[in-house]
């Protein structure tokens, strides 16, 4: 499998995009973890809420146990003390609905922050980088079969290089109907180049 081309140059530009899309990706997944981190912050008022309100229903459920055993009026002095701790319960209530919004809020902020960058790759660095190293790949395996390899690559070359070079080129396409080993080995040799892959003389069987 040919991962990288053996020019230097495409080689190096290969590694440098490489390069740059694992920098992008993990700098994504660092900045969604620190605002994830940031955001959640933000559930301090709520943890102050839910704080308040369970430290005030204790105290009016506690005084509304003393004042059961008040003579005369001690039912009714509960259940009104009862209606403080419900207060209390609401205002709990209220902290951890603030709570629960900061952490969803924080997930999806960072989820989003991760998620479309590592898409935005998916979609454009990963599928180029899949077709050079399927392209390539098979390139250097009929580039190993010899003869029969390199009229293959011969063929590939006459349809997919510019006509401007194949015209310049001269007697190549005349060459390639007779046969012509020198010619033939050019046009693989084109084709290889293509693909950011050498040409070697071994290649040639014979």
């Amino acid at each position: 499998m040919k991962v990288y081309a053996d020019r230097p140059l495409r080689r190096s530009a290969q590694l440098l995009a490489d390069l740059l899309a694992l920098a992008f990706a993990g700098f994504a997944v660092w900045l969604g973890v620190r605002v994830h981190t940031e955001v959640l912050r933000l559930r301090a008022p709520g943890d102050g809420l839910v704080d308040a309100g369970s430290g005030l229903r204790g105290t009016f459920d506690s005084a509304a146990d003393s004042a059961g055993g008040v003579p005369l009026i001690g039912d009714a002095l509960a259940k009104a003390l009862h209606t403080g701790s419900d207060a209390g319960t609401k205002l709990a209530d209220a902290g951890r609905w603030q709570i629960d919004a900061v952490e969803n809020l924080a997930w999806w902020m960072a989820f989003l922050l991760i998620a479309i960058p590592v898409l935005f790759l998916l979609a454009t660095w990963l599928p180029l980088r899949w077709r050079f190293v399927r392209a390539a790949s098979a390139a250097a395996r009929l580039g190993a079969l010899g003869d029969d390899g390199l009229d293959l690559l011969a063929l590939r070359a006459l349809v997919t290089q510019p006509l401007p070079r194949l015209a310049a080129a001269g007697a190549v396409t005349t060459g390639w109907r007779d046969r012509d080993p020198a010619v033939i080995a050019e046009l693989a040799r084109w084709e290889l180049q293509r693909h950011g892959l050498r040409f070697q003389d071994s290649n040639r069987s014979g």
